[in-house]
């Protein structure tokens, strides 16, 4: 066999082990980023990956939902777990919003329909609460929307959340069980590459 074509398919089956391992190597990195990257959705240490953080003018509210009756003193944003009353708490982020006046609304969507609304006030406190009985309305998707109120102009601004649909904490399997897929199917392909190398040649060398 000519030692160029041979020295070709080494330098190549070494480019593919090369690619292989560093893949193999990739794949727990994958795993955690999947795995914990829904957690810091929600903790929000920055505004712009904070799911519960809406910008309102030149401030931003954050958003937290309550069941005492159902789990006590634990928050949830997006997604609520269980169907009754519920405490949605806005607190703002800086004080530019508490000198104006703002309007709080939740509707139940996609219909639109109104079930909770607050007068436009400025709450000086920085923070609003609100009660809301689920139960009387269903689990479904809601809007909470936040409105600046100034004379005849609105700033309306929404969080859209869940309620009785899915469950926050529940631990989804399925980038895990693909993170799984592809390890294996790098061990595998990086053992046919190997085994493949170490192939003694039928040609002798010339």
């Amino acid at each position: 066999m000519n030692k160029g074509i041979i020295t070709t398919k080494r330098s190549r089956i070494l480019t593919y082990r090369l690619f292989f391992e560093q893949l193999l190597i990739a794949a727990p990195l994958l795993s955690s980023l999947i795995i914990v990257s829904p957690a810091h959705a929600h903790r929000g240490a920055v505004d712009e990956i904070d799911a519960c953080n809406i910008r309102v003018g030149v401030d931003s509210v954050h958003f937290t939902a309550y069941t005492p009756e159902l789990s006590g003193s634990k928050g949830y944003c997006n997604a609520i777990p269980e169907v009754g009353q519920t405490h949605l708490v806005f607190d703002y982020g800086g004080k530019a919003l508490r000198t104006i006046d703002v309007e709080f609304e939740i509707t139940k969507e996609p219909e639109g329909t109104r079930i909770f609304h607050q007068e436009p006030q400025k709450v000086k406190t920085g923070s609003f609460s609100g009660i809301v009985d689920f139960s009387q309305y269903g689990a479904g998707n809601y809007l909470a929307h936040i409105t600046i109120v100034d004379n005849d102009k609105q700033l309306d601004s929404h969080i859209p959340f869940s309620v009785g649909l899915e469950d926050p904490d529940s631990f989804n399997f399925k980038p895990l069980l693909f993170v799984f897929g592809l390890s294996a199917f790098v061990v595998l392909a990086f053992m046919y590459v190997s085994k493949d190398n170490d192939k003694p040649s039928d040609t002798p060398e010339a």
